[in-house]
């Protein structure tokens, strides 16, 4: 029997019923995500009211004097730093902190990072004996400073950042980890009040605090002395970005008791956790996320401790990438880390035994930080071709612009607004109004690129690719020129 052939007409019919209800769908998933996004909004909303009226009534100062404050260990992984890590090496040497110690690993750096570092913190050898419980690439000697007595050098072979971090650990001495990037400027009081959920509750196992983008800030001597929104468009583009993700994402997720990213530049975390866990794994780009994921699943399946909070106002100053080629490695780079992550640890997805961690956090993160971009371009591919073969008509096209991007737009206006009424970390007037100025244009352009840049992280991780990319920097000694 013959084929039964349709008409053209009932063909293109069902193109178009076929397109409309795919932007139905797509539309609707915009609905859903940046409702949840606001919820997200909303539940860092209160929780910033809970932190701030309990930091009013603490007296962190006592601390300062007390015997029984936990050690802290900075550990400041340091490749090619020699522009940027003396500033952040004073900033760490001046923070009001009674019991700290700094491990600075240099990971086998072809720079001058070794020759400044003996330059301004005049280091001499010491006998490399440490407990040897995480493995990395070989150590090549030891240093302590002699201007700095609780600051050591560690000199090893190059590894990679997880196999420095791996090192750092196993030097340090200190109840507490804090790793840092050996970029990052934090602010002399940040310890005090990171190491506040430590103090509060016993089963924490890490903290976070908030990093804000240094671009266009007046850095002197390790120190961010005039905060200022930066002017140049890439970096006023993830100022914006920043603030979004820290003070509206991580703080909310903290009510919805799902937080899976402690960020690699500025986190705090119980040594003992992360030895027995077994360290940053080395076969990743995403290790700062897979060691809060993996702490938090072992705490599920064996007890222990398992609780990681986001705390808003210990800050840390980093310098982002200010052109659009080194931008794109690194977001392509964060997108193949949270897929191998999310792929490490897809058991506990829709698990009872995980809880919210399960149920809500894998799932968001699955389908909105990675499968996002995969969904925003079908919805334009499809919206194209809908107002091309005339399955959609104007006001769809309009009402979904709107909904895709006029939603995002409220919530970053939102995240500027409570972030002016708290911390003002980048002052008032005419800073705020350039955040803002940055926050209306981002959905025109920037926001497609690091569209294609999330794409092209997930088709690098499907071939396997897991390399770094190289990351330029200027140096803080140019902020604020």
């Amino acid at each position: 029997m013959p084929p039964v052939l349709l008409p053209l007409s009932a063909v293109a019919d069902t193109i178009r019923d076929g397109l409309l209800a795919s932007q139905v769908a797509v539309l609707a998933y915009f609905v859903v995500m940046n409702g949840f996004l606001l919820t997200l909004l909303g539940a860092a909303a209160l929780e910033l009211k809970a932190q701030r009226r309990a930091a009013a009534l603490e007296s962190r100062w006592r601390l300062l004097g007390s015997a029984v404050a936990p050690r802290i260990s900075v550990v400041a992984p340091a490749y090619n730093e020699a522009l940027t890590v003396t500033e952040s090496l004073r900033s760490l040497l001046t923070m009001s902190y009674p019991n700290l110690e700094l491990v600075v690993v240099n990971d086998g750096s072809t720079d001058d990072t070794m020759a400044v570092l003996h330059r301004d913190f005049a280091l001499r050898g010491l006998h490399p004996v440490y407990h040897h419980v995480l493995d990395h690439q070989p150590i090549g000697a030891l240093y302590r400073s002699e201007t700095a007595p609780n600051l050591v050098v560690v000199d090893k072979r190059n590894g990679g950042k997880a196999d420095a971090l791996n090192a750092g650990l196993n030097v340090a001495t200190g109840d507490l980890v804090c790793a840092i990037d050996a970029d990052t400027v934090i602010e002399p009081e940040a310890l005090l009040r990171m190491v506040r959920p430590f103090l509060l509750h016993s089963d924490t196992v890490a903290a976070g605090g908030t990093i804000r983008v240094a671009n266009g800030s007046r850095v002197e001597r390790g120190r961010v002395v005039e905060a200022r929104a930066p002017r140049q468009l890439v970096a006023g583009m993830q100022a914006v970005e920043y603030l979004r993700a820290f003070l509206t994402g991580r703080l909310g997720w903290n009510r919805l008791g799902g937080n899976l990213i402690i960020s690699g530049a500025f986190g705090l975390f119980r040594r003992d956790a992360v030895l027995a866990s077994g360290g940053y794994v080395h076969d990743t780009v995403g290790e700062d996320m897979e060691l809060v994921a993996h702490l938090r699943r072992r705490a599920y399946e064996q007890g222990g401790p398992g609780r990681v909070e986001f705390v808003p106002d210990p800050v840390a100053w980093t310098e982002v990438p200010d052109s659009l080629r080194v931008l794109g490695r690194q977001r392509d780079r964060w997108h193949r880390g949270l897929a191998d992550v999310l792929r490490r640890h897809g058991g506990m997805a829709f698990r009872r035994r995980y809880g919210s961690l399960g149920f809500v956090a894998y799932p968001y993160f699955l389908l909105v930080e990675l499968l996002g971009p995969v969904v925003e371009v079908l919805g334009l591919v499809g919206l194209g071709l809908g107002l091309a073969v005339g399955a959609l008509n104007g006001s769809f096209a309009i009402l979904f612009f709107l909904v895709a991007y006029g939603l995002g737009l409220l919530l970053t206006l939102a995240t500027i607004a409570l972030e002016q009424f708290t911390y003002r970390g980048y002052g008032r007037g005419r800073d705020t109004l350039v955040l803002v100025g940055w926050a209306l244009l981002e959905p025109f352009g920037y926001r497609q690129l690091t569209v294609l840049w999330r794409l092209r992280g997930i088709w690098r991780f499907l071939r396997g690719r897991s390399d770094w990319g190289v990351m330029t920097r200027k140096g803080f000694a140019t902020k604020g020129a």
